[in-house]
């Protein structure tokens, strides 16, 4: 029995190490007023980990924090704008390319004042 579980402990280990992380641009929208936050990230995945921080009640954007507070988790929607396409061959800089996908949503979607939380 010791056997299989170190067999799966290291099939499990094996998947992780091949699962492919993503870098992208998201969005926060809030339903009731369209309002949208928008950022980037080296890992799309932890886009839930957003969700726990704004229901901890400790996420960085006051005014997010505030309106999730004030509307609650079910007037949000977590979304991906775009996932970063990283280059095969010569140089890249993920960090940068990915400040300038980011730029390139908060220019598209204006999130500023009335209309967002950036």
């Amino acid at each position: 029995m010791e056997h299989k579980n170190l067999d799966r402990r290291k099939e499990l280990i094996r998947l992780y190490k091949e699962m492919k992380i993503e870098a992208g641009v998201y969005q926060i929208r809030n339903i009731k007023n369209l309002k949208v936050f928008v950022a980037c990230t080296t890992d799309l995945k932890t886009m839930n980990g957003l969700s726990m921080m704004l229901c901890a009640g400790v996420h960085k954007n006051k005014k997010l924090q505030e309106e999730w507070n004030k509307f609650g988790e079910e007037a949000f929607i977590f979304e991906v704008l775009e996932v970063l396409k990283e280059k095969e061959e010569g140089y890249f800089d993920k960090k940068i390319e990915l400040k300038i996908l980011e730029k390139k949503w908060l220019e598209k979607l204006q999130p500023f004042d009335k209309y967002g939380y950036n």
